[in-house]
């Protein structure tokens, strides 16, 4: 990629990168992607979290989808109501398109009906006036606390839990195995370890939790429900924030990152156990 003068790129490339300057740049990644078929499809998301799942609101206007599709957003009120315009048209574009917004303190000039649908926050007991199909593919995005709250409520709504999809908001708090003070929960065994399948040890922490591929998509989810101490800033093997040492066993990755770990390490963003392992976590 050839630099413009005009290009954009913020404060880090005005002050590090000059003009004519090439640069490797990789395709998109992510496992956050909208699943093809006729399921029906429920775009959940609250204040700017709503961006990636706007451009899946994009991609089925774009082909004219006749799949049922839900916007279903979260907003504080008009004036914080992004892309509100945007959306409105995107849904009148699509046959069997539907939107339902939530706005927690409307302002006294914001109209029920028309700029919104329900006052409060989005809960269980708005799934229903919602008209949410409990067979519906869900993409989830927002800050961390309102996707842990919308998890419980879509499971109790009755949607699988492989049905939703999450894109991470922003990181959770920056943790640091060795440093003193970093840790202030103590690792333990996941409350659903079924005692089946590899076995994922723990070397640091002391803890051996047993892999289940269907509730975790990589080791770093494993160690985040054992409150295992880990680093991450992305989950697609891109930053290498996570490259631990690997002890002993064998992994996969899904998806493939886009440079390896150094040998002995794994990149736990995105591994999967082949058979028990252990890593220096």
């Amino acid at each position: 990629m050839k630099l413009e003068p005009n290009g954009a790129g913020g404060s880090y490339l005005r002050e590090h990168v000059r003009v004519g300057d090439m640069l490797d740049v990789s395709w998109p990644r992510g496992s956050f992607i909208l699943q093809t078929g006729e399921r029906p499809v429920v775009l959940l998301s609250a204040g700017i979290g709503s961006t990636p799942v706007l451009a899946m609101l994009h991609a089925l206007a774009s082909d004219h989808s006749t799949r049922q599709v839900l916007w279903l957003h979260s907003a504080r009120d008009r004036e914080h109501h992004a892309f509100a315009a945007e959306v409105r048209q995107l849904i009148h574009v699509l046959t069997h398109g539907r939107s339902y917004v939530c706005f927690s303190r409307p302002g006294s000039l914001d109209k029920i009906g028309e700029d919104f649908d329900a006052k409060g926050r989005l809960s269980r007991s708005m799934f229903d006036a919602a008209g949410v199909p409990r067979d519906a593919d869900v993409y989830l995005c927002g800050p961390n606390r309102f996707m842990a709250d919308m998890k419980e409520e879509l499971s109790a709504f009755g949607i699988e839990p492989q049905r939703v999809h999450l894109e991470i908001f922003n990181g959770s708090e920056p943790m640091t195995p060795g440093v003193v003070g970093a840790v202030t929960r103590s690792p333990h065994l996941p409350e659903d370890d079924t005692g089946t399948g590899p076995l994922v040890s723990f070397a640091r922490s002391g803890i051996a939790a047993h892999w289940k591929a269907s509730g975790y998509q990589s080791i770093l989810e494993l160690a985040e429900a054992c409150d295992v101490p880990v680093r991450w800033a992305c989950r697609t093997g891109v930053c290498h924030s996570c490259e631990s040492g690997l002890v002993s066993g064998e992994v996969v990755y899904g998806p493939e990152p886009l440079d390896k770990p150094a040998a002995g390490n794994v990149l736990v963003c995105c591994s999967q156990p082949v058979r028990d392992v252990v890593v220096d976590l």
